[in-house]
């Protein structure tokens, strides 16, 4: 699997603390108005705005913007009308690229995409050229602490997880886009406070140079510092030593 998945875990724990968290609450009121929009503004009912609630509330987003969101999501609230895009491509050194966007003007969403991989010696692609590369998945993470990652790792296989990663510290646990939520409330109920989302999950991997994986992830965050851009999926290979020397020079 992918480091950037631990990777994006790492920036999202750093988001409560970020000095622009106006516009990480701007992209999750979008989120959350999507998935409102899509199945209801149901907590219960509509697994995957949970989800993003669930996110929101770690980031310190206030409760009344939730409300506001969802309300947009639902036509009780007028509000912009969103469209959700994904866009494919390369960074430097042929590294697959899913970017997906929720924006109310594409035109300026994809001039910016271009703009960023550019610069950076990536490329946009046509539709279709990176995505067979990657599957759906459910992604939850746990941080093991004190407890026996062995005995979480059981608790998540019985619950359906499909693969287990952990480094002693961080338990990763992928499964079945369909069976989330129920591996989920699985580790809730035992005590725990998993994160959880679902994510486009690398099939394979490519392996660079670490001046060059550095490189591509300087592109990817600059990708996700644009207004329009809400993830960016890739199959970079990032190593725990990489990743140290990243934040530190960040």
């Amino acid at each position: 699997m992918s480091g950037h998945s631990k990777w994006a875990t790492i920036k999202r724990k750093k988001e409560v603390q970020d000095a622009k968290r106006g516009k990480v609450f701007t992209k999750l009121a979008g989120e959350i108005t999507i998935a409102a929009r899509e199945g209801g503004g149901d907590l219960e009912s509509n697994f995957k705005l949970r989800l993003v609630v669930d996110k929101a509330k770690m980031a310190n987003m206030p409760r009344d913007n939730i409300e506001r969101a969802i309300q947009r999501g639902t036509g009780e609230l007028k509000g912009e009308e969103l469209a959700e895009l994904r866009y494919e491509g390369y960074g430097p050194n042929g590294v697959a690229m899913l970017i997906e966007v929720l924006t109310d003007n594409r035109n300026r969403a994809v001039s910016d995409v271009r703009r960023v991989l550019s610069k950076y010696g990536g490329s946009l692609g046509a539709a279709g050229c990176v995505a067979w590369l990657f599957e759906p998945k459910g992604y939850v993470t746990i941080e093991v602490g004190d407890e026996d990652p062995e005995e979480l790792a059981l608790l998540a296989i019985e619950a359906g997880a499909e693969d287990i990663e952990t480094d002693g510290q961080l338990l990763e646990v992928y499964t079945d886009p369909t069976g989330l939520q129920r591996v989920k409330e699985a580790l809730e109920q035992q005590g725990f406070s998993p994160e959880s989302q679902l994510s486009m999950i690398p099939r394979s991997v490519t392996s660079l140079s670490a001046e060059k994986t550095i490189q591509t992830m300087r592109l990817i965050d600059a990708l996700e510092e644009l207004d329009d851009v809400r993830q960016v999926y890739s199959n970079l290979d990032i190593s725990d030593e990489v990743m140290v020397e990243y934040e530190a020079a960040a």
